[in-house]
């Protein structure tokens, strides 16, 4: 008897062994780009908080240090008017070895004073250099988006990776999330760029006066007038892309008063809201999220 229970058992070893392991990874790559424009001229800037904490985030939910181990997860900086401003891509770091990654991660040995909260606190007083020396009057954002998703050097999308070591294999996925801070207005003043990408107040009105005459709300006028909307922009990497919106806000909102100008339904970050929505998904990004001010 004692011998037919280790002959199963040895078969089951070698079953395993045969099929092998298959490991799945799951990293994030958090992108943050500030339009930096007049916005911040108006209301209180709350871009320095939002950024912290995703950077809170990045250490403490993604890294983890001393809880975990390896982690290949990514944070970026940028804005519209220059390329990557400040990073730190664990992947990069993969290069130094398992136990040297380990020490930078936990900012001790040979990292001590050097390693990953260094680079988080780096991180910050550049971010705070950009807001102090940077001011936009108005940015084509749309041709923007598509132009740095496109170009490697600026919005390093990363896509699914699989090792394969015998019959062992891991698969890497990463989770890219892109945070843009603006106030959702297409407005900008640029000679060369698309007028087919601006949106601003007059476009806005031309939406809300067809949903008054046809007794339509903003999705059902877009879906029978998509020409009031934004033409999509296809790119084969937004399916990768969890596309942010963040810090919008109303022109038609009086901020003492807190009264709107427009009735529920038709005011100006609902309508912005639904025109991004629309351009979002047809231009085939994985998902998007709109958080007004």
């Amino acid at each position: 008897m004692r011998y037919i229970a280790f002959i199963f058992l040895f078969l089951c070893i070698i079953q395993f062994n045969t099929k092998g392991q298959n490991k799945l990874l799951e990293y994030k790559n958090i992108i943050i780009v500030s339009d930096l424009s007049s916005r911040l001229n108006y209301l209180p800037n709350k871009d320095l908080t939002i950024i912290n904490d995703k950077l809170n985030y990045f250490r403490n939910y993604c890294v983890q240090p001393g809880k975990k181990i390896g982690d290949r997860s990514s944070i970026f900086f940028s804005t519209f008017s220059n390329g990557p401003i400040i990073s730190i891509d664990l992947e990069e770091y993969d290069k130094l070895g398992i136990a040297a990654k380990q020490n930078f991660i936990n900012s001790n040995g040979d990292y001590k004073g050097k390693g990953l909260d260094s680079q988080i606190n780096a991180f910050k007083n550049k971010v705070n250099i950009q807001y102090k020396s940077i001011k936009n009057p108005g940015l084509d954002l749309i041709s923007l988006i598509h132009d740095k998703i496109q170009t490697e050097s600026n919005f390093k999308i990363k896509t699914t990776k699989k090792n394969q070591s015998g019959n062992n294999s891991t698969t890497i996925i990463f989770q890219n999330h892109i945070y843009i801070l603006t106030d959702g207005y297409l407005e900008f003043i640029t000679k060369n760029a698309s007028r087919e990408f601006y949106f601003g107040s007059k476009e806005i009105q031309k939406i809300r006066n067809y949903c008054k005459s046809f007794n339509l709300n903003v999705s059902s006028t877009l879906t029978r007038m998509p020409s009031l909307g934004l033409p999509k922009v296809y790119n084969p990497k937004n399916q990768y892309i969890n596309l942010h919106i963040l810090e919008t806000h109303e022109r038609d909102k009086d901020l003492k008063s807190q009264t709107y100008k427009n009735p529920l339904g038709l005011r100006d970050n609902e309508i912005l809201e639904a025109v991004w929505r629309k351009w979002a998904l047809e231009s085939g990004f994985k998902s998007f999220d709109w958080k007004k001010y």
